[in-house]
């Protein structure tokens, strides 16, 4: 009898220092994530219909701002925006406000696939138009999903992750009662 309370008290050790002992390897198994928010500029000066290239207007400032507020709890990598006055000056308070230099993109060359290994693991701002941000998305999420911004719009943030090659979006709305 003392042998078999032996051999039950010792399997009984055995099992839980064996639960105590396990190692899971998880160099296998990394998860990537890659987070990209992304916007359409600010409200522009719209006084000179031959200007292909205006700057934002009072609103468009405030605006600007206030995408640095909603932002500034986000640990930013990178942010891109289009080369163009109305983008950069879009991204130019978070910019400031992260101390990090905006780099410019061409949405008619962007190599999506190159952008997503670039930008693996990160957390990156986009900064386009009505047209190249909801394009953009479609790239990242491999579905035409999103069509052209409403012109009047420009409180749209969209949010794609990609966790392990698999996408989500979240859009989002955001009022500013910036003055005009």
């Amino acid at each position: 009898m003392k042998v078999i309370k032996f051999l039950l008290f010792t399997c009984l050790l055995f099992s839980l220092s064996c639960k105590d002992e396990v190692v899971i390897d998880t160099s296998q198994d990394q998860t990537s994530v890659s987070t990209f928010y992304l916007i359409r500029h600010a409200e522009k000066v719209r006084s000179n219909p031959d200007d292909a290239d205006p700057e934002l207007n009072q609103k468009g400032l405030g605006r600007a701002m206030h995408w640095a507020e909603i932002l500034a709890d986000v640990d930013l990598d990178a942010i891109y925006s289009t080369d163009y006055n109305r983008t950069s000056m879009t991204a130019a308070p978070t910019s400031v406000k992260k101390n990090i230099d905006i780099r410019y993109y061409d949405p008619s060359t962007l190599d999506i696939t190159q952008f997503k290994t670039d930008n693996l693991n990160k957390n990156v701002l986009i900064v386009g138009h009505s047209n190249t941000t909801p394009e953009f998305v479609n790239k990242l999420i491999d579905e035409e999903r999103y069509s052209n911004i409403d012109d009047s719009e420009n409180g749209i943030l969209f949010i794609v992750q990609i966790v392990n090659g698999r996408p989500t979006v979240n859009k989002l709305i955001f009022n500013c009662n910036c003055p005009d």
